[in-house]
């Protein structure tokens, strides 16, 4: 949510934010590189698991970018079967890495022999250079031969050859379609204030890893460096060029079979992804630009009136006084007003969140406490000279929290508990995080940033006058719609990246700060979000111990899911981003391991279109995290502004909320093994080629095939059915793939395309709600879609929706063959509901006998159709045992 100005200097800043390519960068013939002169290995010693060996420059120092490092240390560790850590360091002297407390290391207690592993690291001597290969076919996947290594103070590089045209996933945070273009693509990693998500250009966060996959199998590579780099991809290799820190690589085996077996040995690395409360995938509305109270208050009783659930209400910046972080306008977000809305959506079980940013306004004489509590526990970044930095952010001059300093966590927590005090404050139920690249207005280099403040107009004016006071709300609804090696430079490191602001310290916090710990922002500055992120999580546990906190950021680095979810930025209300939005999603779910993501629906800046939010509201639905957000230079955009919006909305929102708890399920099994909650297409289907580079089709879920309208304004779209059964959502009919696109023509402006993959148990909520507690209180109903040998499973989670320790659960399993249905499990948690009925998919008959726990079942009960083949069977079953339903013909 940067909230750009409208003002004619950051118009100018807009406009090259969405240039296609950055002028800046550096430009190297690829020869010079070539030419260095690598190194040699000697000293190799084998280990149990693993070996070392020095490298020392085998011939006349290259010195592209700063002197070659004259020996290396080279280290490798097969820690489990599937995973080989391979590090190499300067020998002679420390460098930054990041820190252990940011990236925790995952254990090598699993470690193994190398004949015992699925990868083998193999090496050449001189020119050293090394390989790593599959035990069981020997295919090469990673090979770093022919192309010399090269270390310096301020620039690594690292390249392996790729097979011809490879299917490269991840690499993010980028706009590039999902499966990444690999002719001359270069991807830069520096979190940068990325309004517009220019495609081409470096976004909010760094995520190192990529998975590669081959009719063969899929394996993956991770990078374990936060300093600014550019990764370049061409049809047949892929080149790191880092500007500090050392190289620590994790080889992931993957699978041969199973894509998302990669997927989970990734999260032993990055860790498993944080669950979250069942509410929260409810649906969010939320804009920048909510005059007062009053305008907050309209907008949740006119969903009401529009009868589309809303189950968040989110607030941006404006409930600040002058956007000051931690304050309320006393005129038009006083605090009796607001905790009178907060109330009014408690009271109707609905949940309240606003934005918090991590700059802190620089008022030293004018009592805000904020900034007074920072002061007096000297938890600013500082400049060279010991004095602290200041920039400028909506307050206008403000400072920066310094997330490594000892005392940072308990200023954030006890100014995040005073602040979100529910008996004396503003009751949250999650946090939103933003600005935490971190982001700058003031123009490097920012000799006066008061100026500056000026001529930017920091803070921004009013619009509008205040409210009265007294100003009424919530009318009858129905009425309303470390130490490190010196650095040569750490402003301008001699291999600049691409970096689309331009300098490494442009618009963001200046890259030579020392923080509290010794390290620089140069090495550091990519942490920056998700570090916020971690003290966030910990300040929100302070405040309520015993509930899942919610929290969504915008900048993020590897491992962050851990802590908080993420949403996509500051997008724009265009079709290209429209269909951006599902590569953005796939990446951060099925890769990243950051699984609670989403983007603005309808777009945040620029103004949207009646048809463009309509499709946009249906493929929202099918995002882990939904919510309407956009700019208040935009039109408004809330789904019940157009007939035909809100009819798309309320479509779409009854699908997803009775799948909430089939969703809920796979978030859980996310957090206990790292399986994706979201697939690409080709993760179900890895030996199908067809499959590796559609970007617009996904699965929601494990099993349910997602496939929108991308076109501009159409009403037809062609998909892709792999060769197998699925069954239509809607209809439930089955319908045969055979591994070709078929033209769906009609699907108007209120409907999304959905087929259910066969060979699953879908656990249904029978009917929707308008909000996620009373969904709780309605029955389930069961779909049964057998595949070709009439075989189908399931499983379903049950928990009390919020608890952080879970007292008691249900978790149940479903399996379904030779015409029977057994549900069995552990039924600990008293849902109070029934399962009321079960869907059997693709009978071809009407059935003979029907039996529940063997006992037949009232004619009255059964009822089958014969066009879509579907035989209905209502159960009644009290959902606190196991039971069967079977049919004979």
């Amino acid at each position: 949510m940067s909230k750009q100005h409208r003002n004619s200097k950051l118009r100018a800043l807009v406009a090259l934010a969405l240039l296609p390519t950055s002028a800046f960068g550096a430009v190297v013939d690829p020869s010079i590189l070539q030419a260095c002169p690598g190194y040699t290995a000697t000293n190799v010693r084998t280990k149990r698991d693993g070996l070392t060996a020095d490298l020392t420059l085998r011939g006349t120092a290259c010195n592209v970018f700063g002197p070659d490092i004259q020996k290396l240390s080279l280290n490798v560790v097969y820690e489990t079967a599937e995973r080989i850590h391979v590090k190499i360091v300067d020998a002679s002297g420390s460098r930054y890495e990041v820190p252990d407390s940011v990236f925790p290391r995952p254990s090598a207690r699993r470690s193994v022999a190398p004949q015992a592993a699925a990868i083998r690291f193999n090496y050449t001597t001189s020119p050293f250079s090394f390989s790593v290969y599959r035990a069981n076919t020997r295919e090469v996947l990673f090979s770093t031969a022919g192309n010399p290594l090269i270390f310096e103070p301020q620039y690594l590089r690292v390249k392996t050859t790729l097979p011809q045209n490879p299917n490269i996933y991840g690499l993010g945070e980028h706009t590039n379609p999902f499966h990444i273009p690999t002719d001359n693509t270069t991807l830069t990693f520096w979190s940068r204030d990325a309004y517009g998500i220019a495609t081409g250009t470096n976004l909010y966060g760094n995520q190192p890893v990529y998975f590669e996959h081959r009719t063969t199998g899929t394996h993956g590579v991770f990078l374990l460096n936060s300093n600014g780099m550019d990764i370049k991809l061409s049809k047949d290799a892929l080149e790191y060029n880092v500007i500090g820190g050392v190289l620590d690589f994790y080889f992931l085996a993957g699978s041969e079979r199973d894509p998302t077996e990669l997927a989970r040995q990734y999260a032993e690395v990055a860790g498993l992804p944080a669950e979250v409360p069942y509410w929260s995938f409810g649906f969010h509305q939320c804009r920048f630009g909510y005059k007062d109270f009053v305008d907050v208050a309209g907008v949740i009783v006119k969903y009401a009136a529009a009868k589309i659930p809303l189950e968040t209400m989110w607030t941006d910046i404006d409930y600040m006084d002058r956007r000051r972080t931690f304050t309320l306008d006393p005129e038009y977000f006083p605090l009796k007003r607001v905790r009178e809305i907060v109330d009014y959506l408690h009271n109707r079980d609905q949940k309240y969140i606003v934005m918090t940013d991590p700059a802190i306004g620089y008022f030293p004489s004018e009592g805000y406490t904020a900034y007074d509590e920072g002061k007096d526990l000297d938890i600013y970044l500082k400049n060279t000279d010991g004095s602290t930095f200041i920039g400028l952010v909506w307050a206008g001059v403000s400072v920066f929290p310094d997330w490594f300093h000892k005392n940072i966590q308990k200023y954030w927590t006890n100014t995040m508990v005073r602040f979100y005090n529910p008996k004396t404050g503003v009751d949250i139920d999650g946090v939103w995080i933003d600005m935490n690249e971190p982001a700058n207005f003031c123009v490097y280099p920012c000799a006066d940033p008061f100026a500056q403040a000026i001529e930017q107009s920091l803070p921004p004016p009013r619009r509008n006058p205040p409210p009265h006071a007294d100003a009424p709300i919530f009318g009858n609804s129905s009425a309303e719609l470390a130490q490190l090696s010196k650095r040569d430079d750490l402003l301008n490191p001699p291999y600049a990246i691409n970096n689309a602001a331009g300098v490494l310290s442009s618009k963001t916090a200046n890259t030579d700060i020392k923080q509290y710990n010794g390290l620089t922002q140069y090495d550091t500055h990519n942490l920056y979000g998700s570090m916020m992120s971690v003290a966030t999580r910990v300040a929100m546990l302070a405040r309520r111990p015993t509930k899942k906190p919610l929290i969504i950021t915008r900048s993020t680095f590897a491992g962050a899911g851990v802590h908080v979810g993420k949403w996509l930025g500051d997008n724009l209300s265009l079709w290209d981003h429209y269909r951006f939005s599902i590569a953005g999603m796939l990446g951060f779910a099925s890769i990243y391991q950051i699984p609670m993501v989403g983007s603005d629906i309808c777009g945040f800046g620029g103004n949207t279109t009646e048809n463009l939010c309509a499709r946009w509201a249906t493929l929202g639905a099918f995002q882990p995290f939904m919510r309407n957000h956009n700019g208040e230079d935009s039109i408004s955009q809330e789904f019940y502004n157009w007939p035909t919006v809100a009819e798309a909305a309320r479509n779409a929102l009854d699908i997803r909320y009775r799948l909430i708890d089939y969703l809920y399920t796979a978030f859980h099994q996310a957090h206990l093994d790292g399986t994706p909650v979201l697939h690409p297409v080709w993760f179900k289907y890895p030996k199908d080629a067809n499959t590796f580079a559609i970007d617009h089709q996904f699965f929601y879920g494990d099993s349910i095939l997602v496939s929108p309208v991308v076109e501009d304004d159409t009403t037809s779209v062609s998909i892709y059915l792999p060769r197998d059964t699925f069954y239509d959502f809607t209809t439930l009919a089955p319908v045969q793939g055979a591994g070709s696109f078929v033209k769906l023509d009609n699907v108007n402006f209120t409907q999304i395309p959905l087929h259910i993959k066969s060979g699953v148990v879908l656990p249904l909520r029978a009917k929707s709600a308008m909000t996620t507690v009373q969904l709780r209180k309605t029955d389930f109903e069961l779909v049964v879609a057998p595949n070709a040998r009439g075989q189908a499973s399931g499983a379903l989670y049950i928990d009390d929706g919020e608890s952080l320790v879970v007292s008691s659960s249900t978790n149940v399993k479903f399996a379904f063959a030779n015409g029977k249905l057994d549900v069995s499990g552990r039924f600990g948690y008293r849902t109070g509901v029934k399962v009321e009925r079960v869907r059997f998919l693709g009978v071809t008959s009407n059935p003979s006998r029907v039996t529940v726990d063997g006992r037949s079942v009232k004619k009255t009960d059964v009822v089958y159709d014969e066009k879509n083949k579907v035989l209905d069977v209502t159960v009644g079953v009290a959902f606190t045992k196991g039971f069967s339903v079977q049919y004979s013909r």
